[in-house]
């Protein structure tokens, strides 16, 4: 096959399927994935389709999302270790929320082994991973099926979820921007996702490194709401990902890398503190204290002159008059007890 045709032919299967994955790709034209990346790399260049990380997808941000069977064969990899990070974060007895998703199905296949748990969820992946699960209790809300995504929507949706107060909420989307937060191309999919962070006390995005960056048409999740993104370690050359983790980090999300050298770190490189298995604890981005509710950085002030307490115990020293040695006045207190 011709490079006119092999293009011609991936450009068609991009636009009836919203997304295709390289390896995918390279099956249907027979060819290398390495041939099929450089095809790709020259359609992206006449602006035909967007090049993302393991495949191609239509042109522009602002598209219509793409079905299971796309996204689900998108960077699998990179889902399986944020997966396997953000598990760190559930402890056994918690009730948590999950939304809709690939990532989210990762996740719930690595929640089936937490006990006590208690998932609420929309997707019915998410429930079919955890069906068989010892001890762990689904409970699904109700909606209208959608057959893109095998998810709950509409007001049946939302109207199960008022009332509900749990621990978190663990979502993915289309996309990931620090100036709006994380968006879907999908209006009654963002809708039942707001919801769902509505009922939970901390909000954890689950986003790999190409869709930071990517904006679509629908805000769930604005910045200011997200306690913490879990994403994986995006390539040296990939500038806007490492900008976009930045200005996540400054505007208070705490960022967990799966798959870092020593475990998960934050924007700036340094390892988490004391928590869940992966992730990183009271540490966020700026070094400083962080914890549920950190919106900004926190300067810490530096210790001032130290007040003298009155009677301190024999073991410290202080200053005493000039002159005086170190610790006189205390022996002088000890002898006058002795001769009294």
């Amino acid at each position: 096959m011709f490079a006119a045709e092999r293009r011609q032919l991936i450009l068609e299967m991009v636009r009836a399927n919203g997304a295709v994955s390289l390896r995918e790709l390279a099956r249907v034209v027979q060819t290398s994935e390495v041939t099929v990346r450089r095809d790709v790399r020259a359609l992206e260049a006449e602006g035909l389709l967007d090049r993302r990380h393991g495949g191609a997808v239509l042109p522009g941000g602002f598209t219509r999302e793409s079905g299971f069977p796309q996204k689900s064969h998108l960077a699998t990899a990179e889902k399986t270790a944020i997966a396997d990070c953000a598990a760190g974060l559930v402890e056994e007895g918690e009730a948590i929320v999950v939304g809709a998703g690939t990532t989210t199905q990762e996740l719930a296949r690595r929640l089936a082994r937490v006990p006590g748990l208690t998932v609420v969820t929309n997707s019915l992946l998410v429930a079919q991973a955890l069906a068989h699960a010892n001890r762990v209790e689904v409970v699904m809300t109700g909606g209208t099926l959608r057959g893109s995504n095998y998810a709950l929507v509409g007001s049946g949706a939302e109207q199960s979820l008022q009332g509900l107060r749990v621990s978190k909420a663990f979502l993915s989307g289309a996309g990931l921007t620090a100036e709006r937060g994380l968006s879907t191309s999908n209006m009654l999919s963002a809708s039942v996702d707001r919801a769902l962070v509505q009922a939970a006390a901390e909000v954890v995005v689950l986003a790999d490194h190409s869709k930071l960056g990517t904006d679509t048409m629908f805000q769930t999740v604005p910045t200011d709401v997200i306690t913490r993104l879990v994403t994986d370690e995006a390539p040296a050359h990939d500038d806007r990902a490492a900008a976009e983790l930045q200005a996540l980090a400054d505007q208070g999300v705490e960022i967990a890398v799966a798959g870092a050298p020593g475990g998960a770190t934050n924007a700036q490189g340094g390892s988490g503190g004391p928590g869940a298995p992966g992730v990183p604890g009271a540490s966020g981005a700026s070094g400083g204290e962080g914890g549920p509710g950190r919106r900004q950085r926190r300067d810490v002030p530096l210790p001032g002159p130290r007040r003298q307490v009155p009677g301190a115990a024999a073991g410290l020293r202080s200053a005493g008059p000039l002159g005086e040695q170190p610790g006189g006045t205390e022996r002088a207190r000890v002898a006058d007890m002795r001769r009294r």
